[in-house]
């Protein structure tokens, strides 16, 4: 089976469309940063009136914010706003996967994709913040929805050994949709023509998805295999490939037995102790990564110089951090753990630096500087908890693990916005916020065990095995000491009455 997909990598017409919608929800996702943007104002006294005052934007801008007025007490409505997004995302997530497992990834994919694209373009003519704020709920729980049934399409769609390709491709493609939106923010700057625009190009994918085949894995999995082979037959003839005499292997009783593995799942997270003490680690990870990437981003409007070229260039940054990640995970010499944890640890050091950094110096070194290398780190650092956390957990719970980790990413998320906010109380708190953040998610990070080249665990016993067990190492350690002192004590007995045998031995063949 894992031959047959790789033999037909990836329809044409399929993962690329797929990747191609990265663009989409970077711009749904980096909408905020620029239609609810700040400008200057000046709050003057009206002539005659003692108590009437008047609010004067002194910045040719519009935005949500000059449209309701969205200053001193009604301020929070636009990180609001934003994190209304992220809670949709969170909610996103945990009804729609389910939904695509049971019904398949293609229409929940474009039932998802349609109602996003409608609910965008309520957004652009919201005539109140009420039903704008509301529009970015409903916009959030179908983007977090099919941005996760569309990542699983996408890796679906080609064989196992392209997942990583695809994987971060897709990171690739929404880092240069951030980049996108800046230049887009740029040409179309009154606030519903851009958010017009963006969703504009959500109609586009659409029309280009209404030709995706379902899942072939999907298909196989539900015991539909003929339907199966006629989407692989048509990924081969798009590839250019013949595959007339294609033949699946028919399932029956494998598909009830995967049923009944997957079964309880979330509970044992809890229940087992090596993978408690993993999913409390990796939750924060997740947390963390999410809380520094939005929150460092969503700042990029507040940031000294152009607010278009700063969320320009907050999704370029990213580009040269996966070929970095790529290039360090696969090194004996630092391996998942250490470069994760190490990207972490740095993301949170560029935040801290930005404290003894002043503002608007003109120097090389400024505080826009150190915040985009923050964010290329905590990118790499990102990328890296997908793959590594898909290798920590056992193939029987891993959807369970990644499931419950992505809920804490969205937590982070629905924070991030009100972090830039903190700057009221002082100019270095939200980097105060990101510092800490980072700095102990990366040293929590180094109680995991590594992964590289190691066996991937399939059940709950392999957890179990001396070589597969090694998480918190010292916990596991101190817990077994009493066991490895018997056992040493016993090696040393059997070593003993080896010597006796031998001597023994020899002591009878010189007799003889």
């Amino acid at each position: 089976m894992h031959f047959v997909f790789s033999l037909f990598l990836g329809c044409t017409g399929g993962a690329d469309v797929i990747c191609v919608f990265q663009v989409y929800m970077a711009c749904q996702s980096m909408l905020i940063v620029l239609i609810g943007s700040t400008p200057k104002y000046q709050i003057e006294q009206q002539d005659g009136v003692s108590s009437s005052q008047r609010v004067v934007f002194t910045e040719d801008i519009d935005t949500i914010v000059t449209e309701w007025f969205l200053i001193q007490q009604q301020a929070y409505k636009v990180s609001l706003a934003g994190s209304l997004f992220f809670a949709g995302l969170l909610v996103g997530n945990i009804v729609f996967g389910p939904l695509s497992d049971k019904i398949g990834r293609r229409p929940v994919y474009l039932t998802g994709l349609f109602f996003e694209v409608i609910f965008g373009y309520v957004t652009a003519f919201a005539p109140s913040y009420e039903i704008f704020a509301l529009s970015r709920l409903l916009v959030g729980l179908m983007n977090g929805g099919i941005g996760l049934v569309c990542f699983v399409l996408a890796q679906e769609y080609v064989g196992k050994s392209y997942w990583a390709m695809t994987g971060t491709l897709s990171s690739m493609i929404f880092a240069v949709g951030i980049a996108l939106f800046g230049a887009l923010g740029y040409f179309i700057q009154p606030w519903r023509s851009l958010a017009t625009a963006a969703n504009t190009s959500g109609v586009l994918i659409f029309l280009l998805s209404v030709t995706l085949p379902e899942s072939p894995r999907w298909l196989y999995s539900q015991g539909r295999t003929e339907r199966a082979e006629e989407v692989l037959r048509y990924m081969a003839l798009r590839n250019g490939n013949a595959a007339n005499n294609l033949m699946l292997q028919r399932v029956g009783a494998a598909k009830a037995g995967n049923h009944g593995k997957s079964s309880g799942g979330v509970l044992q997270l809890v229940i087992h102790p090596v993978l408690r003490l993993r999913t409390m680690v990796l939750m924060y990870v997740w947390y963390a990564c999410s809380l520094v990437y939005y929150g460092l981003t969503l700042g990029a409007g507040d940031a000294s110089g152009s607010r278009y070229m700063n969320v320009a260039m907050y999704g370029l940054v990213e580009l040269p951090a996966y070929p970095l990640c790529m290039y360090f995970i696969n090194k004996h010499w630092a391996g998942r753990r250490k470069t994760m944890a190490s990207f972490l640890c740095m993301a949170g050091s560029a935040c801290l630096l930005t404290m003894f950094v002043p503002e608007n110096t003109g120097e090389t070194l400024t505080v826009t500087s150190l915040a985009l290398l923050g964010k290329l780190m905590v990118s790499a650092a990102f990328n890296i908890a997908y793959l590594y956390t898909a290798e920590l957990y056992p193939t029987v719970v891993r959807n369970a693990g990644l499931g419950v980790c992505s809920m804490s990413c969205r937590v982070g998320g629905i924070l991030a916005p009100f972090v830039p906010s903190m700057r009221a109380l002082h100019t270095s708190m939200p980097f105060t916020v990101f510092c800490l953040s980072g700095l102990s998610a990366g040293c929590l990070g180094l109680l995991l065990p590594e992964t590289l080249n190691g066996p991937t665990a399939e059940t709950l016993e392999d957890l179990s095995s001396p070589t597969r067990s090694r998480v918190l190492e010292s916990k596991v350690t101190e817990r077994c000491a009493g066991r490895d002192a018997h056992v040493s004590e016993i090696s040393h007995l059997m070593l003993k009455l080896s010597q006796v045998k031998c001597r023994s031995a020899r002591n009878s063949s010189g007799a003889t």
